[in-house]
């Protein structure tokens, strides 16, 4: 049973103590939840920032529902940060929800963000509780530049690209759950938003991005779909959404691109379980070990949003850096609002509509991780 209001599921992993360290910023008390509590306390000592002024304590369970329910119960909200989700979401999901606690996580797979609201969110509104995956660098940064656009009158469709330096994986900063994540897109149908319905991207689909913030077009793809189409498909004001992912070193999206095409050719057809050591392999052969914390010379970011009418048409930006710290900070900004009562939404939402788009910018901007412009087009 956790002895603190907020949890953060996955504490051993690189994101989870990234949430950590801005709990202790806002001087927030923790419950951290791993299946191992002494590789969390290893981890912990070597990796979260201040962690001498912190108020937390360390709970090891398995993961499984009723585990996780009895680690949760006592708390408010559960971070969850343990991925790939479309495999582990749902134990989560499940576990917050029989716990009473709100529940976040950092997710950005389309599959699992259609399940959870389909299986979910229902049951959530009608236990008064916020369940809203995908509270990350992806996709906030492009949702709150897609809010920003719909600040225009007449605006009702977007497009919406995600631009950020590419992983050389463990050499750069994806972690290995992220590279999990990554491989997993391959097994799951990509959808984008098109005349209010969910609508699969045809296979193979790329896009060359040309956009003002760099000299060559940047090769980008639909990322599974991303979580964007999910959100906006019953929002009265948009009728179609589609969104793009792009490395602008563009030389590590095409092997993304061509690791895609050889899946296709030879495994996609493999049963489950031998799809399941491939990817293990492959996690394993580019992510060796957890990546070094960012640096904001290195890491930054281009999330915008081209939002379109019959007449009026806008673009809303917002640059960032270090997308992993800036998902440990909107988790953060997430947990506060919920411990204050404050939300605007329960049941199935994204962070923008739960806590306000201004909100999550401003707690970036405040912090020196984001900054947004418009342009009326």
């Amino acid at each position: 049973m956790a002895k603190y209001p907020v949890v953060v599921y996955g504490a051993s992993g690189f994101t989870g103590m990234l949430i950590m360290d801005w709990l202790i910023d806002q001087q927030i008390p923790f419950t951290a939840v791993a299946r191992n509590a002494g590789r969390v306390k290893e981890m912990m000592a070597q990796r979260v920032v201040r962690l001498e002024s912190a108020t937390y304590e360390i709970v090891q369970a398995e993961h499984s529902v009723s585990a996780l329910t009895q680690a949760f119960k006592g708390a408010k909200v559960v971070c969850n940060t343990v991925g790939p989700f479309i495999n582990f979401g749902l134990v989560a999901v499940e576990a917050a929800l029989k716990a009473g606690c709100h529940y976040l996580d950092t997710s950005g797979e389309q599959a699992y963000v259609r399940s959870v609201r389909d299986g979910f969110g229902e049951i959530y509104r009608q236990a008064g509780l916020l369940v809203s995956p995908s509270l990350a660098y992806m996709y906030t940064f492009s949702e709150i530049a897609a809010e920003i656009a719909l600040e225009t009158p007449g605006i009702d469709v977007l497009e919406t690209a995600t631009l950020c330096r590419g992983p050389r994986f463990a050499a750069s900063g994806v972690t290995v759950g992220s590279t999990a994540s990554i491989f997993e897109l391959y097994r799951q149908e990509a959808c984008y938003l098109w005349e209010k319905q969910l609508v699969p991207h045809a296979y193979g689909t790329t896009v060359n991005i040309v956009d003002q913030n760099f000299v060559q077009p940047v090769f980008s793809l639909p990322w599974g779909g991303t979580s964007l189409p999910v959100y906006f498909q019953h929002d009265a004001r948009v009728r179609s959404c589609t969104s793009y992912v792009g490395f602008y070193d563009n030389d590590v999206m095409k092997l993304v691109h061509s690791l895609g095409a050889k899946w296709d050719a030879e495994y996609k057809k493999l049963p489950k379980e031998q799809q399941n050591v491939v990817i293990k392999s492959m996690v394993d052969s580019t992510t060796p070990s957890m990546p070094p914390r960012e640096r904001t010379t290195a890491q930054r970011t281009v999330d915008f949003a081209v939002g379109r009418g019959q007449l009026a048409a806008v673009r809303a930006t917002v640059h960032g850096v270090t997308s992993y710290i800036s998902t440990g900070a909107v988790q953060c900004a997430g947990a506060m609002k919920l411990l204050d009562n404050d939300t605007a939404k329960v049941g199935f939402a994204s962070g923008s509509k739960a806590f306000g788009h201004r909100y999550l910018l401003g707690f970036l901007e405040q912090r020196g991780l984001a900054r947004a412009s418009v342009q009326q087009l």
